[in-house]
């Protein structure tokens, strides 16, 4: 197990307890003491937990940290993540966004032929990476820690690109078809659009009809939606070239 995958198993045990031992999570994680500690010294600069003697809880905070979105609406993002990967043909060139509904498409990919991924996602240059799929890594800051990249070189890095088809996904839509973002990735969500020939958006239905500041499209500047949610018939007549692509 790797270990990304170690904290993530470590959050959801103090995501279901709030507290635990350092003992508790070597018996149920069958790690050694010394590879658990390692992990949650790196969850504590991460500011995701806070340690005591022999024990360790989760941080409270009002936003929502990247290791925790990985967890919320799991099963809905990776039924949602194997819809859009199957949208990817053999000999794609791809734009893959750095948010965590669409690195669900990632183990979808590895069937793929002679693909091509770009990405700000660095969790996802290592993993498809390490499978041989040909990646190109749009680099820039560390915005969300520790794998999301953005700022003036990663807009500039993905001007360079083009891409058969963009997948994407923001922090919400309105059920009338409004595609909100927060300030984070609105150019590069604006580059990659520019520069894919088609658009393919994900949202879980959580993410309907959430207060976000600034609006980037709507579903008419794209190909396709793909989300657990039914959309209403007027939205979905209001926008006849749009497909929308349910799981459930």
């Amino acid at each position: 197990m790797y270990q990304k995958e170690r904290i993530d198993s470590i959050l959801e045990i103090l995501k279901a307890n709030g507290y635990v031992t350092v003992k508790f999570l070597t018996e149920n994680l069958h790690y050694s003491t010394a590879t658990i500690n390692r992990d949650l010294n790196v969850m504590e600069k991460q500011k995701l937990v806070q340690r005591s003697y022999g024990g360790v809880e989760l941080i409270k905070r009002e936003g929502v940290a990247l290791p925790f979105r990985y967890h919320k609406m799991k099963s809905a993002k990776a039924k949602i993540g194997k819809a859009a990967a199957d949208l990817v043909e053999d000999g794609d060139v791809i734009f893959i966004d750095g948010s965590t509904t669409t690195e669900f498409m990632g183990k979808n990919l590895l069937n793929k032929k002679d693909i091509t991924v770009i990405t700000n996602n660095l969790a996802m240059v290592t993993f498809l990476s390490e499978y041989g799929i040909e990646v190109c890594c749009l680099g820039g800051k560390v915005v969300e820690k520790p794998y999301m990249l953005d700022g003036n070189d990663t807009v500039e890095n993905a001007m360079k690109y083009n891409a058969d088809k963009m997948f994407f996904s923001t922090s919400a839509i309105s059920d009338g078809g409004v595609i909100s973002s927060a300030s984070g990735y609105y150019l590069l969500h604006k580059v990659m659009a520019a520069n894919s020939k088609k658009r393919y958006y994900l949202a879980d239905h959580e993410k309907i009809n959430v207060n976000s500041p600034m609006n980037l499209f709507d579903l008419s500047d794209i190909d396709a939606i793909i989300t657990d949610y039914i959309f209403s018939d007027d939205t979905k007549s209001e926008y006849k070239n749009t497909q929308f692509i349910e799981v459930k």
